[in-house]
């Protein structure tokens, strides 16, 4: 396992939330990588290439190879934190979309449900991501034990959302329609996010000798 401070890891992933893409883009602006950069975006995209949606995945952390380098650590907590940011951008999303005109009640309180589990999905991605800042050679299976069982809930609340959903039999009107496709378009991009999460973790877990 790659040797990084917990102190070093947890900075680094808060750093994730807050940056934009500004040096990324100015490094790469004449369309080349240096072979730094290069070795950062290979790894990445390797590594991806084993997770359910390897497209989704590099696209989403690529962004961050600066960053995460080819620390398969970095890698993991920066892949949870950008899931995280998703989770909790997408329940706001829903909340506003709950106060929509057009909706019938059991839409509404469908809805408010979805919310529900992703506010547990996001509780529980939290704290995965507090456990990786205290990962250390001495309790590294313990901790990773942990992180796969937490974010393994996350997906299982963000799929119970999605069924949850379905289920609600959302009425034909088009405004409706309109909802219940944009809805059910985030929370797959969130899953799908949590499923290449838990990937990584599995690969980071499976790398430990």
């Amino acid at each position: 396992m790659e040797a990084i401070s917990s102190k070093h890891l947890i900075t680094s992933l808060l750093l994730i939330l807050a940056s934009s893409f500004t040096a990324h883009s100015a490094n790469n602006a004449n369309g080349t990588e240096t072979p730094y950069q290069e070795a950062s975006t290979v790894f990445i995209r390797t590594s991806c290439n084993s997770t359910t949606y390897p497209r989704l995945c590099y696209s989403s952390l690529v962004k961050h190879a600066d960053l995460i380098q080819t620390n398969r650590v970095l890698l993991t907590g920066t892949a949870l934190n950008v899931t995280l940011a998703s989770a909790k951008m997408t329940s706001a999303m829903i909340s506003a979309l709950a106060k929509s005109r057009g909706l019938k009640p059991r839409e509404v309180a469908a809805m408010k449900d979805c919310v529900e589990e992703l506010s547990d999905s996001v509780d529980e991605l939290r704290r995965s991501i507090g456990e990786m800042g205290r990962l250390g050679p001495s309790n590294f299976e313990l901790i990773m034990s942990d992180v796969q069982t937490w974010v393994s809930a996350a997906l299982t609340d963000e799929s119970t959302c999605t069924d949850g959903f379905q289920e609600s039999a959302i009425a034909t009107s088009a405004d409706s329609a309109d909802v219940k496709t944009t809805v059910r378009g985030r929370i797959v991009v969130v899953a799908q996010l949590t499923s290449n999460a838990l990937a990584l973790i599995n690969q980071l877990a499976n790398s430990h000798g």
